[in-house]
Protein backbone atom coordinates (compact mmCIF):
# COMPACT_ATOMS: atom_id res chain seq x y z
CA UNK A 1 0.00 0.00 0.00
CA UNK A 2 1.34 3.48 -1.03
CA UNK A 3 2.12 5.97 1.85
CA UNK A 4 -0.44 8.76 1.73
CA UNK A 5 0.27 12.25 3.20
CA UNK A 6 -1.67 14.64 4.81
CA UNK A 7 -2.38 16.27 1.89
CA UNK A 8 -3.15 13.31 -0.15
CA UNK A 9 -6.30 12.28 2.33
CA UNK A 10 -7.74 15.96 1.88
CA UNK A 11 -7.66 15.58 -1.56
CA UNK A 12 -9.27 12.55 -1.55
CA UNK A 13 -12.34 14.51 0.51
CA UNK A 14 -12.99 17.15 -2.38
CA UNK A 15 -16.62 16.60 -3.04
CA UNK A 16 -17.22 14.19 -0.38
CA UNK A 17 -19.30 14.98 2.83
CA UNK A 18 -17.05 15.32 5.99
CA UNK A 19 -17.06 15.93 9.55
CA UNK A 20 -14.81 18.82 10.90
CA UNK A 21 -13.89 19.21 14.76
CA UNK A 22 -13.09 22.68 15.72
CA UNK A 23 -11.80 24.05 19.08
CA UNK A 24 -14.17 24.93 21.60
CA UNK A 25 -16.17 21.46 20.61
CA UNK A 26 -18.14 22.82 17.77
CA UNK A 27 -18.60 20.52 15.06
CA UNK A 28 -19.42 21.05 11.36
CA UNK A 29 -21.26 18.50 8.40
CA UNK A 30 -20.70 19.37 5.10
CA UNK A 31 -19.42 19.23 1.26
CA UNK A 32 -16.09 20.07 1.66
CA UNK A 33 -15.45 22.09 -1.80
CA UNK A 34 -11.99 23.33 -1.12
CA UNK A 35 -8.95 23.74 1.39
CA UNK A 36 -5.23 25.60 1.20
CA UNK A 37 -1.99 24.56 2.54
CA UNK A 38 -3.01 26.31 6.12
CA UNK A 39 -5.70 23.54 6.04
CA UNK A 40 -8.45 26.30 5.75
CA UNK A 41 -11.72 24.94 4.66
CA UNK A 42 -14.62 25.55 2.56
CA UNK A 43 -17.87 23.44 3.26
CA UNK A 44 -21.29 23.80 0.93
CA UNK A 45 -24.05 22.67 2.26
CA UNK A 46 -22.88 22.78 5.68
CA UNK A 47 -24.69 21.97 9.13
CA UNK A 48 -23.71 23.24 12.63
CA UNK A 49 -23.90 19.83 15.02
CA UNK A 50 -24.53 19.39 18.50
CA UNK A 51 -24.19 15.97 20.26
CA UNK A 52 -24.39 14.23 16.58
CA UNK A 53 -27.85 16.02 15.74
CA UNK A 54 -28.20 19.35 13.39
CA UNK A 55 -28.41 22.16 15.44
CA UNK A 56 -28.76 24.71 12.15
CA UNK A 57 -27.88 24.98 8.62
CA UNK A 58 -25.40 27.52 7.69
CA UNK A 59 -24.88 26.81 4.25
CA UNK A 60 -20.90 28.06 3.03
CA UNK A 61 -19.01 28.45 5.37
CA UNK A 62 -15.14 28.95 5.75
CA UNK A 63 -13.16 27.14 8.74
CA UNK A 64 -10.03 28.55 9.92
CA UNK A 65 -7.29 25.88 9.16
CA UNK A 66 -5.73 26.69 12.70
CA UNK A 67 -8.90 26.14 14.48
CA UNK A 68 -9.33 22.62 12.72
CA UNK A 69 -8.87 19.85 15.39
CA UNK A 70 -10.51 16.60 13.37
CA UNK A 71 -11.66 15.80 9.57
CA UNK A 72 -13.56 12.60 9.00
CA UNK A 73 -15.61 10.94 6.53
CA UNK A 74 -19.55 11.29 7.14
Amino acid sequence: MPERRPFDVLNSSLNNTVIIGMKGGAEFRGVMVAYDVHMNIVLEKAEQLVNGEVKRGVGTVLLRGDSVTFISPA
